[in-house]
């Protein structure tokens, strides 16, 4: 079991992997005494899925209000007799974009990519989790894979869990308020809501939307990296930085910081795995390390700086994520936390990665170069022509 670290009045404990995210999102579920808030981009119909829809379901029983936010495009794979069950259970679930085609009357899933990716839930306004796991097996379905997928979130118990709190009521109550109201009405309702998060000393809820918060993610990573002075260390799935983002990194570098990327070395999405690749060149020559993850599939999006300065959350770092999506993430101020995720992160480098461009086989030829460069400006182009859409 994780350390419990104490800051500023709140509990932080890092869990890794769904084996301890969901036993102990269950169990403060089963606790909670009167309302629960939970959104996900996915919730899938599996194993997983079960126990988290059976937990809600017990607590609705039991008086609690029980909300639940799922992405339109993300979990448009969930059959509607769950969502029936869990409604009929007296849990009250919400949509964000569930967006109808004009020209088939089905759910447009291309439509546009500005998603709620979030995966947060809070218990009673005192405990919340924020973290990059969705509802879903640790071992994706129809794989050979036999290792669960690397990933993180938070359990936080203390005032940090109230912020967390008072951002989902309000985006609750934004997507109530849009089947109701325009357009304009609706950008205007979100502006008046979506203050700026306060923070507890040493710990910092951040949120990346449309509207106030578009760079409050990107803009805590680049202060963190310009204020690096010995190491960084980022673990992310999807990694696709714009061009001041990888100065940054390099910049780093140049002045003597090991900066270290754990990368997914496994295909997913081939066009964002190759699109990837068309950066290596430029951060292996500025001397950044470049490791894949070989086991499994990593959806990791974390980062510890010099080991004081650590970060956990929803958000990749790609344009999706940087640019389009609704992201939560923490930020923690904290030689304890930062150095339980850093053990955790160089355990999984050393054990479980291989280094790019070091006679491991992995450097690209050139037909590998035109492939990835290829699938970088067919990435840009999609951004282009999907992201567009109204700010919720």
């Amino acid at each position: 079991m994780s350390a419990v670290h104490q800051i500023s009045g709140n509990q932080i404990t890092l869990l890794q992997s769904g084996t301890e995210f969901f036993p102990q999102l269950c169990a403060d579920i089963d606790a909670a005494q009167n309302s629960i808030y939970l959104e996900t981009y996915i919730f899938a119909a599996d194993r997983t899925g079960r126990m988290v829809a059976d937990a809600l379901q017990r607590a609705a029983a039991r008086g609690v209000a029980v909300r639940v936010l799922l992405d339109g495009f993300g979990s448009a794979d969930l059959p509607q007799h769950w969502v029936d069950d869990m409604r009929t259970a007296e849990v009250d679930v919400r949509w964000f974009r569930r967006e109808i085609s004009p020209f088939t009357l089905r759910r447009n899933r291309h439509r546009r990519l500005r998603r709620m990716h979030r995966k947060m839930a809070v218990m009673d306004g005192g405990v919340a989790f924020v973290g990059g796991i969705n509802i879903i097996d640790d071992i994706p379905a129809h794989t050979a894979l036999s290792a669960p997928q690397l990933d993180y979130a938070v359990r936080v118990k203390g005032l940090a869990a109230g912020e967390i709190h008072a951002a989902m009521r309000r985006l609750w109550s934004v997507v109530s308020w849009a089947n109701f109201r325009r357009r304009g009405k609706r950008i205007k309702l979100l502006m008046a809501g979506e203050q700026r998060p306060s923070t507890s000393p040493g710990i910092t809820f951040l949120l990346r939307d449309n509207v106030r918060h578009r760079h409050d993610i990107e803009r805590a990573y680049l202060n963190a990296i310009e204020a690096a002075r010995h190491e960084i260390i980022i673990a992310n799935a999807y990694f696709l930085p714009g061009r001041g983002f990888r100065l940054a990194l390099v910049q780093a570098a140049q002045r003597g910081v090991r900066v270290a990327l754990l990368l997914q070395g496994r295909v997913e999405f081939w066009i964002q795995h190759y699109a990837t690749h068309a950066l290596y060149g430029e951060l292996l020559g500025a001397g950044v390390e470049i490791y894949e993850y070989q086991p499994s599939y990593l959806h990791a999006k974390v980062a510890v700086v010099d080991g004081q300065w650590a970060t956990v959350g929803s958000s990749n770092i790609d344009p999706f994520s940087l640019l389009l999506a609704r992201e939560g993430n923490l930020a923690v101020q904290q030689a304890g936390f930062a150095g339980e995720l850093r053990a955790s992160l160089l355990a999984a480098i050393a054990r479980d990665a291989v280094r790019v461009g070091v006679g491991d086989g992995l450097t690209l030829n050139w037909l590998d170069k035109l492939a990835a460069r290829i699938s970088y400006w067919i990435v840009r182009l999609l951004i282009g022509l999907l992201g567009r859409g109204n700010s919720i």
